[in-house]
């Protein structure tokens, strides 16, 4: 596909398989198109290592941040389970969230929390609300310890960001999908894999290989979850779709 934006003429021109097509520039059309480019340039270029939240480094992108943040401050979980840690900014992200809702912890999980990480976390103002669990996420001494944690009755939201290939996340969503509760979500990120399999810090396996075809198939096989994509609490805008890392990422447990 080539895409040609004429400023002067306040147009953009697709070029592509089913032909020619010009559109206002300044439309919701357009943007989608300009931001799935965005998406991809910026997937490459790392833009999303830039950031931080209370002084930790989140690798997340900012909108996929805020649009998490909607969703636990809505469904307002006793617990938050991560798989993935990094440098932590996830964590403590989900621990103020915690602290500002006045109820809920956070499991946090990795095959390996680096010391200096694990030093930031365990350091930090919001260390307090995190568990850091130091294990495989598909291991059954993680499962077994995770459990232990949550007492009978806790709402349970769970969050996967660790190994992406689309076998550990089925793994992931077949163990911790029963933890979830009703009206609660498993979010399965980085789905996002699938679309840029073709830039140049990608990988052409991905097309298939990757969170979304998962998260998809465990939907497909799970009629307790349903995916739905988190509408917009506010809105004055023209744009009714998302510019985000996590495309079919949201899966809902029926009550």
């Amino acid at each position: 596909m080539k895409l040609t934006i004429d400023t002067s003429a306040g147009v953009l021109i697709q070029n592509g398989d089913e032909g020619t097509r010009e559109m206002n520039l300044y439309s919701p059309e357009a943007f989608n198109l300009i931001s799935r480019q965005w998406l991809r340039i910026g997937w490459d270029q790392k833009y999303s290592y830039g950031f931080s939240w209370l002084g930790i480094p989140i690798i997340q992108l900012p909108e996929d941040v805020l649009l998490i943040q909607e969703v636990i401050w809505r469904v307002r979980p006793e617990i938050i389970i991560e798989t993935g840690v990094a440098h932590g900014g996830s964590s403590i992200l989900f621990a103020s969230l915690c602290k500002c809702m006045g109820k809920g912890r956070v499991i946090s999980i990795d095959i390996e929390v680096r010391p200096h990480n694990r030093r930031a976390i365990e350091s930090h103002e919001m260390s307090p609300w995190i568990t850091l669990i130091e294990r495989s996420s598909i291991s059954g001494e993680a499962i077994r310890e995770v459990k232990d944690l949550i007492n009978p009755g806790e709402s349970v939201l769970v969050v996967l960001d660790s190994d992406h290939s689309k076998s550990h996340v089925m793994k992931e969503l077949e163990l911790y999908g029963p933890l979830v509760t009703g009206d609660s979500y498993i979010v399965v990120t980085d789905g996002i894999m699938e679309f840029i399999s073709d830039v140049p810090g990608g990988d052409t396996g991905w097309k298939s290989d990757n969170p979304k075809t998962a998260a998809e198939e465990f939907v497909a096989e799970h009629p307790e979850f349903v995916m739905e994509n988190p509408g917009f609490i506010f809105n004055e805008g023209n744009i009714d779709f998302r510019v985000t890392y996590w495309p079919s990422a949201f899966l809902k447990k029926i009550k």
